[in-house]
């Protein structure tokens, strides 16, 4: 089975031991977890795009109820303000426990050959991207990521599924990264000529 539970994590300072070649590779979680403030983003766009939902839906409950539509059948136009409370009931929901959630299982870690990554939080998804395989090494930093000091790591293959993306990381981290494997892809594509 290659779906290891999110909390088992080997020491730090332990490297993986090397399979005989009659083993099966096991998925084991990266090693590293994203910035702790990278919740506070993750935070900040919820309630950002739950507010936006959250007007749009009651505009829609105010014209319903109020305005004399006759193909609007006369339950839902009665019963129409329901609907953005029980948004905002799902929206604060969503913002309590998603943020948090999301920190503890998105991970990523980066070898001499291998970018590693773990997302998803219903959902996973490991992703094995080959170092001498990326063709772009993207850091990019919004807004709202710059006021809490976190940045986004893109990293592209030729191939669209072999990109991967770390959401998070603290800006110096993610900067210092970028150009380490910007160099380090240059180097064994080099080598590989």
């Amino acid at each position: 089975m290659n779906t290891p539970p999110h909390d088992a994590i080997p020491p730090s300072g332990e490297s993986p031991e090397p399979l005989a070649s009659t083993e099966v590779a096991r998925l084991r979680p990266p090693l590293r977890r994203v910035s702790g403030r990278a919740i506070g983003v993750w935070t900040l766009r919820l309630i950002f795009g739950s507010l936006f939902n959250l007007v749009l839906l009651s505009l829609i409950a105010w014209a319903v109820s109020s305005a004399p539509w006759g193909w609007i059948p006369e339950w839902a136009s009665e019963n129409a303000r329901v609907l953005p409370v029980a948004y905002f009931v799902y929206a604060l929901a969503k913002i309590a426990i998603v943020p948090s959630w999301r920190y503890r299982v998105h991970r990523w870690e980066v070898s001499d050959d291998v970018i590693y990554t773990r997302v998803g939080w219903i959902s996973r998804a490991w992703q094995l991207v080959p170092v001498n395989r990326l063709q772009t090494v993207d850091h990019t930093q919004g807004w709202l990521e710059r006021v809490f000091d976190v940045a986004t790591l893109k990293v592209q293959t030729a191939s669209f599924a072999g990109s991967s993306t770390i959401e998070g990381l603290d800006s110096d981290e993610a900067r210092r990264l970028s150009e380490e494997l910007a160099v380090r892809a240059g180097t064994l594509r080099d080598d590989a000529t």
